[in-house]
């Protein structure tokens, strides 16, 4: 499943550099896919949203850090254990119980945002 910030975040800003999909982006800063990955063009994500990579999205929270569940693969195919949670020093980083997905497809997540 992916990752969720919660309300316990105090915008320490520790978890957004540890993030290798750039999913992590600080509250009220629009977000994209291309940041931090290798996609250019339309992409396609698995909640079936469609977009250029390079497109500006609305943020997901406007006062805290926050994940993007399209591109949160809780670091399988780079870490043993999502980075965002072990860096964060208030334990905000937690599993986000409405986006459950498996190891294998968060594997083929990660492949899909680095082909």
């Amino acid at each position: 499943m992916a990752i969720k910030i919660t309300e316990e975040c105090i915008n320490c800003g520790a978890c957004e550099p540890e993030c290798p999909n750039g999913a992590i982006f600080a509250g009220g800063d629009e977000w994209n896919f291309a940041y931090k990955t290798s996609l250019s063009g339309t992409y396609v994500a698995k909640s079936g949203l469609t977009s250029d990579a390079d497109a500006s999205h609305d943020p997901v929270s406007g006062d805290l850090y926050y994940i993007v569940t399209d591109k949160c693969t809780e670091c399988v195919g780079f870490h043993e254990e999502p980075q965002c949670a072990s860096v964060c020093p208030v334990d905000c980083c937690l599993p986000n119980e409405d986006y459950v997905e498996t190891k294998d497809e968060l594997e083929v997540k990660m492949h899909s945002l680095h082909p």
